[in-house]
């Protein structure tokens, strides 16, 4: 935890100086080597269902097709290329919108279903927070130490942390499940190896981080060929149409995103009746937020919201947020400063 707090105040308080070490720069030059190794696995296994017949590469079936939606305008995506919620099928596919004519395609090891997708001069920064995360040293780190000192917070370690996300999706077992945030694709690869899901979307915002994610896909090779699928969005703009996914999970994220409540109002959204929202996260604590959300609140109403590196809450605050957004059967388990939480789409 003390970790993530002080990489936020550094990202925060300067403009990356501690990213132009002689040394950080080392994991840069590693992903520069290997993305054009990833982009020729990826392109051989695109080769090898190169002799499906004519028809099928055309257009996936209607079940495939109505997964991702257009981010502007939330239309289902009309697919041109082979079927299947896998690496190889959607990066030789092409996506088009009907309804606003924008096109998403997979140039490089994920689907951009970002609104800026295709832009070519415009360019918008996150908060420090998010944008932090965008960085090749931070994606290469996160796995490589910075998860694991959350355990310091409470967290229970990953496979403990995975099992208890999947008592809460036992109700969902079968369908589609979108690993929100997922970072490195800690949690992704879990899932997509348990077998519980017809398929496993990995969904970020920073780029860096989904190339880590598809490296150690790579390094395994059960999951290579699984339905598992790169895909890069706004959490507060979710490329997928109204009451469609099963189960979203948001690990160690929440804290993170620039509008809580916006970014689960879209769960809430997407998620089919009776499908689950499962998150982790830390609990507001003299510790991590020294300023009591009591304490804030005046604050607030006089000079507007009062900004620090990460949104840390109350059990309260999560479990209203949730009713707020249309979300019942809230419950929760708390160790210490960690909670994980989950609701319900009615």
């Amino acid at each position: 935890m003390e970790l993530a707090v002080r990489a936020a105040a550094a990202a925060s308080c300067s403009s990356g100086t501690s990213l132009q070490h002689p040394r950080a720069h080392a994991p840069l030059r590693l992903l520069g080597r290997r993305l054009p190794a990833r982009r020729a696995a990826v392109a051989a296994a695109a080769a090898a269902i190169a002799v499906e017949p004519e028809s099928k590469v055309q257009q996936s079936n209607n079940s495939e097709a109505e997964v991702f939606a257009c981010p502007v305008c939330y239309e289902p995506l009309i697919r041109k290329g082979p079927s299947g919620i896998n690496l190889p099928s959607i990066y030789r596919s092409g996506f088009k919108c009907s309804k606003c004519n924008k096109s998403f395609t997979s140039k490089d090891i994920f689907l951009d279903l970002t609104v800026t997708s295709g832009t070519k001069e415009y360019s918008e920064l996150k908060p420090a927070r998010t944008e932090l995360f965008r960085s090749p040293l931070v994606s290469f780190l996160y796995e490589r130490g910075w998860r694991q000192n959350f355990n310091r917070s409470g967290f229970p370690g990953l496979d403990e942390e995975f099992q208890m996300a999947q008592d809460y999706f036992q109700s969902v077992a079968g369908g589609v499940l979108v690993d929100v945030s997922c970072g490195s694709g800690l949690f992704t690869r879990k899932f997509a190896k348990s077998g519980s899901y017809s398929a496993v979307i990995a969904l970020d915002f920073s780029e860096n981080m989904l190339r880590q994610c598809y490296e150690f896909i790579q390094q395994d090779d059960t999951l290579v060929n699984t339905n598992l699928a790169l895909v890069r969005a706004d959490i507060s703009r979710l490329p997928f149409a109204s009451s469609s996914i099963d189960a979203i999970h948001a690990g160690a994220a929440i804290h993170c995103w620039p509008s809580p409540s916006n970014a689960v109002a879209e769960i809430s959204r997407v998620l089919k009746p009776g499908g689950v929202f499962v998150a982790t996260t830390f609990l507001s604590s003299p510790r991590n937020n020294p300023f009591s959300v009591e304490a804030l609140r005046p604050l607030r109403q006089l000079v507007g919201p009062v900004n620090t590196s990460y949104n840390y809450f109350t059990e309260g605050e999560l479990e209203d947020l949730c009713k707020s957004c249309g979300l019942v059967n809230y419950s929760s388990k708390v160790q210490r400063s960690f909670i994980m939480f989950s609701g319900q789409k009615p």
